[in-house]
């Protein structure tokens, strides 16, 4: 059986930028195990498989897996396999519904002249705060000082709204630049409240860096080690939701332009906006553009 793939640059608007995204199109029938090899093969921070929905209601039942584990939700995942599908849909539709682990995750697509260009995606879960972290335990995961955490706004801590993270915030973009992985503090740290991945921006932007408002990057254990991922929706989002969590205002939406990548040279943009209402926060968003990059079939011995 030929399985058809497509591969996106996904929160980008031009090739070679971004987070690369394998879409597998026609994954029925293929079983956990063979997801997870094929993942391996493709060797991209995420690969998608496309199933039929469970239920009519939604338009396809969507796993995610990275090179070593299956993941309950993504954000970049989320908003290339939009893409993808409504790309290549014979029928427009404004919003996409994905069953997913962590439940189902809308997906709303912006059009321009008929050609899609982006989509925007809703967390499938309310902001959880999880564990605190000291900022000595983070500074070590990511080759830093405890005087380059910034903990006047938030501790680090574990936050998520469909996959944990660890949110820290540092003082400087040269801190930023300078992070490297240390695995031997990765491996004492974490995991922590289902958190494998350490997530630190600034906001400290320099002019050179506009429209961002924040810039961030995200270590994560990986199947040849730590590694780094160019754009990480789902944290960015978490992230976002967490800042509207600490705003004092009650009411109203709360927008970012985050960036990410920049320092591994994959600039990517993540649009974020968090919706309040009488201080709670009832609806957290992340979007962005992505390029399709290329396409083809392959065929797993065994099968017809």
């Amino acid at each position: 059986m030929q399985r058809r793939y497509i591969t996106v640059d996904v929160f980008t608007d031009r090739a070679f930028g971004g987070n690369q995204l394998a879409v597998v199109l026609d994954a029925g029938g293929l079983s956990t195990t063979q997801m997870q090899s094929i993942a391996t093969e493709f060797n991209y921070s995420e690969t998608t498989f496309v199933l039929p929905p469970r239920d009519k209601a939604n338009d396809a039942e969507v796993r995610i897996f990275t090179p070593v584990r299956e993941l309950p939700f993504a954000g970049h995942p989320n908003v290339g396999t939009a893409f993808v599908l409504a790309a290549i849909a014979t029928e427009p539709k404004p919003r996409l519904l994905f069953e997913e682990k962590a439940g189902i995750v809308p997906v709303d697509i912006l059009r321009e002249q008929g050609r899609v260009v982006s989509t925007e995606l809703t967390a499938p879960q309310p902001l959880s705060r999880l564990a605190q972290l000291s900022a000595e335990d983070v500074a070590a995961c990511i080759s830093l000082t405890a005087e380059d955490i910034e903990t006047a706004r938030h501790a680090p801590q574990v936050v998520g709204v469909g996959t944990p993270f660890v949110v820290a915030e540092v003082r400087s973009r040269e801190a930023v630049r300078r992070a490297k992985p240390d695995a031997a503090a990765f491996g004492r740290v974490l995991p922590r409240d289902g958190a494998f991945a350490v997530y630190f921006y600034t906001r400290e932007v320099p002019a050179a860096e506009t429209p961002c408002e924040r810039q961030a990057r995200m270590f994560f254990p990986g199947a040849s080690g730590l590694i780094e991922d160019p754009a990480t929706g789902s944290a960015t989002v978490a992230a976002a939701a967490l800042f509207a969590d600490l705003d004092p205002a009650r009411e109203g939406e709360l927008k970012l332009t985050i960036g990410q990548g920049f320092d591994m040279g994959r600039p990517s943009l993540l649009l974020t906006r968090v919706r309040k209402r009488d201080g709670r926060i009832v609806s957290a968003h992340v979007g962005g553009n992505c390029v399709q990059m290329m396409e083809g079939t392959f065929r797993l011995a065994g099968e017809g």
